[in-house]
């Protein structure tokens, strides 16, 4: 009896460890993880490069020449300087049809930068001022520098003295550059007579007319088609 007992509870432990494997045969694995997808680096655009500085061209052998120029005016010489020395007044004295306007820093001011020639105000005092031009890419830089001044000579009367210094060396030769001597004082010197006009209260007369551009040649007339 004991022995039936024992081979009795050995089946029924037998058929439930029998049980529990199927139960875990039949279980469905678990599925696998999703993949992780990949992420692309970034990628930092690559930098532009600097523009390439201005390519000044030197002159081995520079000549510099000077060009006073002076006016008498019937004016106090602060009177003088109220009316004309405003760094934008050129465009009134030379009579410049498109104006001038101050593109950068302050009228009268140092660094400021007029439309007219592009040209810097690097020096002044109360009754002057000095102007250059910048250096232009590809071009010989010929220091061009102009110096505006009203210099009082009386408690009355004054005189405005106008002064030019650049380097005319890169002009073809002497005759040349007595002709571009001759004709930047030819045009500084009648804007002096406009300043006087303008100092002593008068009105300006029209400027000079521009020598007429040669008319153009008139093309061939169009041969008839066949």
């Amino acid at each position: 009896m004991k022995i039936l007992a024992r081979t009795s509870v050995a089946a029924t432990a037998l058929a439930a460890l029998s049980a529990c494997v199927v139960v875990q045969e039949d279980k469905a694995p678990a599925a696998p993880p999703p993949p992780i997808a990949a992420v692309a680096p970034v990628v930092a655009p690559a930098p532009t490069p600097p523009a390439p500085p201005p390519v000044l061209v030197g002159v081995a052998n520079p000549t510099y020449v000077s060009i006073p120029m002076e006016i008498t005016v019937n004016k106090p010489a602060a009177e003088v300087w109220k009316r004309v020395g405003k760094y934008c007044d050129i465009a009134e004295w030379l009579q410049i049809a498109s104006g001038c306007t101050i593109t950068s820093g302050k009228d009268g001011e140092f660094g400021a930068v007029r439309t007219v020639g592009s040209e810097i105000l690097v020096g002044k005092t109360e009754l002057s001022y000095t102007y250059t031009q910048p250096a232009r890419d590809g071009r010989p830089y010929n220091l061009y520098h102009g110096t505006l001044e009203a210099r009082p000579i009386n408690a009355r009367t004054s005189k405005l003295v106008y002064t030019l210094i650049f380097d005319n060396s890169m002009l073809a030769d002497d005759a040349a550059r007595t002709a571009d001597i001759e004709r930047r004082r030819t045009a500084f010197t009648r804007a002096l007579g406009n300043m006087k006009i303008l100092a002593e209260g008068g009105t300006l007369p029209p400027p000079p007319a521009r020598p007429a551009a040669a008319p153009a040649t008139p093309a061939a007339p169009a041969a008839p088609r066949p």
